[in-house]
C-alpha cells in the first residue's frame, strides 16, 4: 500500500501550522518580540520534525492529538536553531526559507532574543499540565529526551563541532558524529517522541529510534549534497556556502558519488527498521524516500 505523500504532507503541515498560529493569540507584547518570533516560525518550511513525530505516533496506533503539542514544541526548537545558525557570529546567512533572515529584518539582538524565547516556549508547551495530565511520566521522559537532543549533548554540541571543523581536515567518523549531533539528534528525537507518546511498545520505540537515527543522518548527507547541486530558488537559501566556509561535508570527504551512496544506504537502513510495522508505517516509509529525493 502506498500513500500520496504530497497530500499527506500538505494536510499535516496545515494542522501543525494552525496549532502554531494559535500559540500566542491573546498575549500582550508591547516589546514586539512576538513579531520577531512569528516571523521566523511562520515563514514556511517543510515542518519535517513535527510531521515525523505525528507519523511515528500513528505508526504505533496513536493519534496526532496525542503528540501535537510535542510536535509544535519540536518546531519551535528547530526554528530557534535556524535563527541562531544564521547569525553573523555563526553562518552569517542572509536568506532562510526564501526570506531575509531574522537578524536582517529585526537586528541581531532581537534575533538572539527571538531564538531564546522560542526555545524556552517549547519547554513551556512540553510541561503544560492541561495536556500532560493523562500521562505525566511519559511526558516527563519525552521532555528530558528532547532537552538532551537539543542541548549540550546533542544539537548544540554538533553546532560547536561544526564551527571547530571549518577549514580543517577531519576523519569520516568525526564528520558522522558532528552530523548526528547537529542535525540528526533533533530528527531522531522527533520520531522517538512520537513513538513514546503514541503508546508504542518497547520494540516499536526501539525500531522507530533506529529509523530516526538513520533518517536524521541521511537528511544532513543530502543537505550537504543540495548545498552543491541545489538551487537557491528551490532551497530558499544560498547554495555553495559550505565550500565558501570550508565546512566538512560528505561530498568533500567522500566525493559526490560516494556521498549519494551513503545517503541511499542510510535510507535503506531506515526502511529496514520499519519492517515490523504494517500499513500504518507507510507515511514514515514515504518520508524516508522523500529525504533522498527532495530538491529543497
Amino acid at each position: 500500500m502506498s500513500i500520496d505523500l504530497k497530500e499527506y504532507l500538505r494536510v499535516k503541515r496545515k494542522i501543525v501550522e494552525e496549532r502554531l498560529e494559535r500559540l500566542w493569540g491573546s498575549v500582550d507584547d508591547p516589546s514586539g518580540l512576538l513579531n520577531a518570533m512569528r516571523y521566523s516560525l511562520m515563514a514556511g518550511g517543510k515542518r519535517l520534525r513535527p510531521i515525523l513525530c505525528i507519523a511515528a505516533s500513528e505508526a504505533v496506533g496513536g493519534s496526532q492529538e496525542d503528540v501535537i503539542h510535542a510536535a509544535c514544541a519540536l518546531e519551535l526548537i528547530h526554528t530557534y536553531s535556524l535563527i541562531h545558525d544564521d547569525l553573523p557570529a555563526m553562518d552569517n546567512d542572509d536568506l532562510r526559507r526564501g526570506k531575509p533572515t531574522s537578524h536582517k529584518v529585526y537586528g541581531e539582538a532581537a534575533a538572539i532574543l527571538a531564538g531564546d524565547a522560542l526555545l524556552t516556549a517549547a519547554f513551556e508547551i512540553l510541561t503544560d499540565p492541561k495536556h500532560i495530565s493523562a500521562n505525566p511520566i511519559l511526558w516527563m521522559q519525552t521532555t528530558r529526551l528532547i532537552a538532551r537532543a537539543a542541548g549540550y549533548a546533542g544539537m548544540i554540541q554538533g553546532q560547536m563541532l561544526d564551527i571547530d571543523s571549518e577549514g580543517k581536515d577531519i576523519e569520516l567518523g568525526e564528520l558522522e558524529k558532528l552530523h548526528r549531533l547537529k542535525t540528526g539528534a533533533l530528527i531522531e528525537v522527533s520520531v522517538r517522541s512520537g513513538a513514546i507518546l503514541g503508546g508504542g511498545t518497547n520494540n516499536e520505540i526501539k525500531a522507530l529510534s533506529e529509523y530516526g537515527r538513520a533518517i536524521g543522518l541521511a537528511f544532513q548527507v543530502y543537505d550537504d549534497i543540495l548545498n552543491i547541486e541545489g538551487s537557491q530558488e528551490r532551497l530558499g537559501k544560498k547554495t555553495g556556502t559550505d565550500l565558501d566556509r570550508k565546512k566538512a561535508t560528505y561530498p568533500l570527504l567522500l566525493g559526490m558519488s560516494k556521498a549519494k551512496e551513503k545517503g541511499q544506504d542510510l535510507v535503506a537502513n531506515a526502511l529496514q527498521a520499519l519492517t515490523i510495522f504494517d500499513k500504518r508505517g507507510e507515511p514514515l516509509r514515504e518520508l524516508a524516500r522523500y529525504v533522498a529525493e527532495r530538491k529543497r
